[in-house]
C-alpha cells in the first residue's frame, strides 16, 4: 500500500528522510555534481518554474560549477554559440525613450521585448558577463558605453545603488555588481567611486562585519560585496586601516564553526563558505580557515544520489547552495584557482585577460 503525505510536516519529514543518510561520502562526488549541472542546462524541474524571472542566474550557477570541476569542454562549440547568443538576446540597449537608463541584460526571455517590460537589472547585468566570460567570449558584443551609462543612472547621492531604474531597493549588494562589471569592461566612468567608498564604510556595523546598509547588522554575504568591491575599485588599502582590517578579519574569524554561518547565533550555511571564506582570502586570513572543518561539513550537504549540495544536512540540493558549495569548497581548499573577488575561475579570467585590449590585473 502506498504511503501519502496527507500534510505539509509530514512532507517535510519525507523529504528530509530521502535526503539525509547517515552514510556520507568523505569526498566530493565530481561526476555526480557534474551530471547535476548538465541537468540545469538542459531541463529544470516544475519547482524551478517560480525561478524565471532570474533565469540567467541559474545560468551563471550552472556554468560555473561546471568550469570549476572542469567540465565546460564537455560542451559543444555550438551549444556555447547558443548560450552567448541567448545571453545577448536579453541585452538592453539605448532607445528614444529612456536613453540608457534602461541599459544592461535582463533575466528571461518569457517576457515581451518592450519598454514598458524589460529594464537592465544590475544583478543580471553582473551574471550576463561571468557566465559570457566562462563561455570563451570576448565581450565584443557588449553595447559599453549603454551598460556604463546605464550604471551611471543607478548610483544614488549615498553612494549606494539600485538594481533598476524604476525606483528599487538599493544596498551594498548592487555597489558589489557595479564594481564587478566596472572591472570586467575596464571602465569606471559609471560609478563614482568616492561616492561608493564611503557609502561601504559607512555600512562596517559596530561588530566589524558589513551590513547591507548604513546601521544594519553585520552580515556575511554583505561583508563579501563590501570588502570585494573595495577591492575592485581599488580603494581598500587606502581606506581600510588596520584597525578596520583586524575588526572585519576577527569578525569573519568568528563565522567558522565547522562551515560558516552568516550572522552570529545562526545555523551554519552551506553558501556562507563561499562568503565568509573568500572575504578571509581577500583579507589575507586564509591561512586562519579550518579546512579540515569547512571540507566536513560540506560533505554533510553533498547529495550523494543527484550531485549537488543543499543549503543544510537533510535538504535536498538547489543551484545556487550548489554552486555556492563547490565555490566555497576550492576558494578554502585552494585546490582549484577561484578569482575571490569576480566569483568566476581564474581560467575563464585569465582567458578573457590575455585577449583584452585594455590591460586587466588581478595581485
Amino acid at each position: 500500500m502506498a504511503v501519502t503525505a496527507s500534510s505539509k510536516s509530514e512532507k517535510d519529514k519525507l523529504r528530509k528522510d530521502c535526503a539525509k543518510s547517515t552514510d556520507l561520502p568523505n569526498e566530493l562526488l565530481k561526476d555526480k555534481h557534474v551530471r547535476y549541472f548538465k541537468q540545469m542546462l538542459s531541463l529544470l524541474p516544475e519547482a524551478f518554474e517560480s525561478h524565471d524571472s532570474t533565469r540567467l542566474t541559474l545560468l551563471y550557477f550552472s556554468l560555473g560549477a561546471l568550469d570549476l570541476l572542469g567540465a565546460i569542454p564537455d560542451i559543444s562549440d555550438s551549444r556555447k554559440k547558443e548560450m552567448i547568443k541567448w545571453i545577448y538576446s536579453l541585452q538592453v540597449k539605448p532607445d528614444d525613450i529612456s536613453g540608457y537608463k534602461r541599459c544592461g541584460f535582463y533575466a528571461t526571455d518569457s517576457l515581451p521585448n518592450s519598454v514598458e517590460v524589460n529594464y537592465g537589472h544590475i544583478a543580471m547585468t553582473y551574471v550576463a558577463l561571468c557566465s559570457l566570460l566562462i563561455l570563451g567570449d570576448d565581450l565584443s558584443g557588449v553595447d559599453r558605453d549603454g551598460i556604463v551609462y546605464g550604471l551611471k543612472s543607478l548610483q544614488l547621492d549615498s553612494g549606494s545603488f539600485q538594481c533598476a531604474s524604476f525606483g528599487t531597493e538599493s544596498d551594498a549588494r548592487f555597489v558589489y555588481c557595479a564594481s564587478c562589471i566596472s572591472y570586467m569592461l575596464q571602465d569606471w566612468r559609471g560609478v563614482d567611486r568616492t561616492l561608493a567608498t564611503q557609502f561601504l564604510l559607512s555600512c562596517q556595523s559596530y561588530e566589524g562585519g558589513f551590513g547591507q546598509n548604513t546601521g544594519r547588522e553585520a552580515h556575511g554575504g554583505s561583508t563579501f560585496c563590501s570588502v570585494a568591491a573595495l577591492k575592485l575599485m581599488g580603494t581598500f588599502d587606502e581606506v581600510m586601516c588596520e584597525e578596520r582590517r583586524q575588526r572585519v578579519l576577527s569578525w569573519c574569524l568568528r563565522r567558522q564553526e565547522t562551515g560558516f554561518n552568516g550572522r552570529p547565533n545562526k545555523p551554519k550555511d552551506t553558501c556562507y563558505s563561499f562568503w565568509v571564506g573568500s572575504c578571509l582570502k581577500l583579507l589575507g586570513g586564509q591561512d586562519f580557515i579550518n579546512k579540515e572543518g569547512n571540507f566536513a561539513f560540506l560533505m554533510t550537504t553533498q547529495d550523494r544520489y543527484m550531485g549537488g549540495f543543499s543549503k543544510w544536512e537533510g535538504y535536498l540540493p538547489d543551484p545556487l547552495h550548489s554552486y555556492f558549495g563547490l565555490s566555497g569548497l576550492y576558494v578554502v581548499s585552494g585546490e582549484v584557482d577561484i578569482h575571490p573577488a569576480l566569483n568566476i575561475s581564474m581560467r575563464a579570467f585569465r582567458d578573457y585577460q590575455s585577449r583584452c585590449d585594455v590591460p586587466i590585473s588581478w595581485d
